[in-house]
């Protein structure tokens, strides 16, 4: 499979560090995307590389949980996590706009380590779960853009 990254982009009518406090604030994550629900972090952990964090997913099919290890933290720049530390980095990217907003892009990309794990999870049923996370992925990331750019704008 070769659609294994994603990513997609967004102007927002906020400044780089105001998208950045919300985006990398793990605890909202279910007030924007479609499939997690709720995140939390571990005890004395936050927003710093090498922190990890847990997640609570639900689609129609299945409901479960994920561990991500903080692996960018740059305030205004960028916030990204891997999944399981092998499996899928999630991550976001802000860059200023010329007229004082940001533009937010959002990324995924399916990992060596997350292809290993998935061949041993579902054998040969693990073409059809990674094209699951694929389109997943390409639904979830517009959905979720929009839904960060109306929050952080005060919708």
């Amino acid at each position: 499979m070769s659609d294994l990254t994603f990513s997609q982009s967004i102007d927002i009518a906020a400044s780089p560090e105001a998208v950045y406090d919300l985006v990398s604030d793990v605890t909202r994550t279910g007030e924007w995307s479609p499939i997690c629900r709720e995140c939390w972090w571990e005890e004395g952990a936050s927003a710093r590389v090498g922190d990890w964090f847990h997640g609570r997913n639900v689609t129609p099919d299945r409901t479960w949980e994920t561990r991500s290890e903080v692996v960018a933290a740059e305030r205004g720049r960028e916030f990204a996590w891997i999944v399981g530390g092998t499996y899928v980095r999630w991550g976001y990217r802000l860059a200023p706009t010329d007229a004082g907003g940001t533009t937010l892009t959002e990324s995924w990309e399916f990992l060596p380590g997350g292809l290993t794990m998935f061949d041993e999870r579902y054998g040969d049923e693990a073409p059809a779960q990674i094209k699951n996370r694929v389109d997943a992925a390409h639904d979830g990331i517009p959905r979720t853009l929009a839904a960060i750019k109306r929050i952080a704008e005060g919708g």
